[in-house]
């Protein structure tokens, strides 16, 4: 039986879910603390950081479809997955240490090119390791849930690393308050210990794992084929639509997370607490979801996780009514919670259905092109993300945003409707799109999966 048809060994899942714990850490800090740390503590201009943001996941939008095809044409031995995995280690370090230890003499100009860089790096050096690393997922297993399984193990790694980073955050605004406190030093060292970690992670990973031969050199050599494949994919289409709707909407949760704490609910130091609230439940929730596909379907789950998400983000928008402290707590602290069961359910079901129309693909080509579908999805994704993040700099800077001062009703106003109500809108949309458009179900999938096997 081929590699990619058999059940993954537990071991090999681990295997490959561990890098996420490195991941998701890093992406976490650049996510929810670069934008504050390089307004507050470097005083960057929240313009300059959102053009650069913005500049950054545009660039690195387009660089996923070069990383991708790249990855699907590789013919090395090592594998054409695991070469890219293994070889991300070393611009990824480098890139995340040079976000976190900017060169302490640095100042105006020379600083912002610098960060500019730095962030552009690190998220170009992120994309050699994503795009292989979820294209290697799908190639894992050709079963309609055990998909769901290596993904889900792979969200919950993720998902650790980002609940770790949340201890990073904690003694990084701790340093913040503290009188005469070294942010920077603090930043630096802990950004040395994170790489030498992740790196770990990732040569045990890709050493554990090995690699459907079968799949190698089934791609189109024309590297404008393999996209043009994916728009006249029926059920990729609705996705590209849906991801790039999605993502409109959550862009800005993640950069505001620490603003809202600070400038609107006015606790900065429950901001960690906050997050965690939301990590811990979309980490203990994977267990429960991969069962509950199997009986109710992953589109109908994944469309319950879209509306889901908006509806409790869209609820921390009464934050503004809420007159103390205490009752804004407990809106966000709701909001997050029921979020992040959410995000348990989308962040394993998500990727797996997506494993499913890379299928559909091969049903209709013939190829095996992963790297390219997962590099298209990530395109959306990261273009609706630098699309928002501008959005969010421009609001903040014209709304009359000071950093490290109360801010004005009109500032609040902004900034709470960019973290609850154009996620309530835009994950409604998509919610709505992917119950009524996407059509390939259990059914549809196993009867095109019938053809596929008895090709081989």
């Amino acid at each position: 039986m081929p590699q990619a048809e058999a059940k993954v060994p537990l071991k090999n899942t681990i295997a490959y879910g561990l890098p996420g714990i490195g991941a998701g850490y890093m992406y976490l800090l650049m996510s929810l603390y670069v934008m504050k740390f390089s307004t507050d503590v470097l005083l960057i201009s929240p313009v300059v950081m959102g053009l650069i943001f913005s500049i950054s996941r545009i660039w690195d939008a387009f660089s996923d479809p070069i990383a991708g095809y790249l990855s699907d044409r590789t013919k090395l031995k090592f594998g054409r997955r695991r070469t890219w995995i293994i070889v991300s280690c070393i611009p990824i370090s480098l890139g995340f240490l040079a976000v976190f230890s900017p060169p302490p003499a640095l100042e105006g100009q020379d600083l912002d090119r610098w960060m500019m860089f730095a962030i552009l790096g690190f998220y170009s050096a992120m994309t050699i390791f994503f795009v292989p690393h979820l294209a290697l997922g799908a190639e894992l297993s050709t079963d309609y849930h055990e998909r769901t399984r290596l993904f889900g193990v792979r969200h919950i790694f993720y998902t650790i690393g980002s609940i770790l980073a949340l201890g990073t955050m904690h003694y990084l605004i701790q340093e913040e308050i503290r009188p005469g406190g070294d942010v920077r030093g603090l930043a630096g060292n802990l950004a040395l210990w994170s790489v030498v970690i992740t790196s770990f992670l990732i040569i045990y990973s890709v050493s554990r794992l090995r690699e459907n031969p079968d799949y190698q050199d089934r791609v189109n050599k024309n590297p404008f084929q393999a996209f043009v494949d994916v728009w006249k994919n029926p059920h990729a289409k609705i996705l590209v639509v849906i991801i790039f709707i999605e993502n409109i909407g959550g862009a800005a949760i993640g950069v505001l997370t620490l603003y809202i704490a600070q400038y609107v609910v006015e606790a900065p130091a429950w901001a960690p607490l906050i997050i965690f609230a939301y990590m811990l439940p979309s980490t203990l929730s994977v267990p429960l979801w991969i069962p509950l596909s199997k009986k109710f379907g992953k589109i109908n789950l994944w469309f319950f996780s879209l509306l889901l998400t908006g509806v409790s983000f869209g609820a921390i928008f009464l934050i503004l009514f809420a007159p103390s402290v205490e009752g804004r707590l407990i809106i966000i602290f709701i909001g997050a919670f029921f979020a992040g069961i959410a995000a348990g359910c989308g962040g394993s079901i998500g990727p797996s259905i997506e494993g499913d129309v890379i299928d559909y693909d091969e049903y209709l080509t013939g190829e095996r092109k992963e790297g390219s579908y997962f590099a298209a999805l990530n395109f959306v994704y990261k273009s609706a993300t630098g699309v928002m993040l501008l959005l969010t700099g421009f609001v903040l800077e014209f709304s009359g945003f000071i950093p490290n001062q109360p801010q004005t009703v009109e500032v609040k106003i902004a900034l709470t409707s960019l973290y609850g109500l154009v996620p309530l809108i835009c994950y409604s949309l998509g919610a709505a799109l992917l119950l009524y458009k996407f059509k390939l179900g259990e059914k549809e999938y196993e009867k095109i999966r019938k053809v596929l096997d008895e090709a081989t």
